[in-house]
């Protein structure tokens, strides 16, 4: 079984409502994808890697932000291809625009024998817990839940 580990940014606004920073996926699968694609930064992981490290290091690596503690624990989800992602919020602000994430290499169009390459990430986005619920990936919509009974 696969195990992912990542990091939920959040922050207060004004008016004391509650944003979270979402990734959307970068390469051509995901290019016009959008409700239901987005997801929180993070990446996979084998033992004996602690998962708390694991997601600070795919924090990092697809956003270019750096989290910083304290870390709140927000348990697991299993997504449709039975993969487990062990998540953690933390409280932190960044600009969108400043995104810096790292690129992998696929054949694109496939069987052509071209390589091209994409960003892991293609965009970060804040979003009001509403239209996140409707952005995030399905399986990971109970971290926002979690992540709102917490606070």
């Amino acid at each position: 079984m696969k195990k992912s580990a990542g990091l939920l940014m959040y922050r207060r606004t004004a008016g004391g409502g509650l944003q979270v920073l979402l990734a959307h996926p970068g390469g051509p699968y995901w290019a016009a994808k959008d409700e239901g694609a987005w997801t929180l930064p993070k990446g996979e992981y084998t033992d004996p890697e602690e998962p708390l490290a694991a997601g600070r290091r795919e924090f990092l690596e697809e956003t270019g932000f750096d989290a910083a503690p304290p870390f709140l624990p927000l348990g697991e989800v299993a997504q449709k291809s039975g993969k487990r992602i062990a998540a953690w919020a933390f409280a932190g602000d960044c600009d969108p625009a400043q995104l810096r994430s790292n690129t992998f290499e696929m054949e694109w169009p496939p069987r052509s024998g071209r390589r091209q390459t994409y960003p892991e990430i293609d965009r970060v986005g804040w979003f009001a817990l509403d239209e996140a619920r409707r952005k995030i990936n399905t399986a990971q919509a109970a971290l926002l839940d979690r992540l709102e009974k917490a606070l």
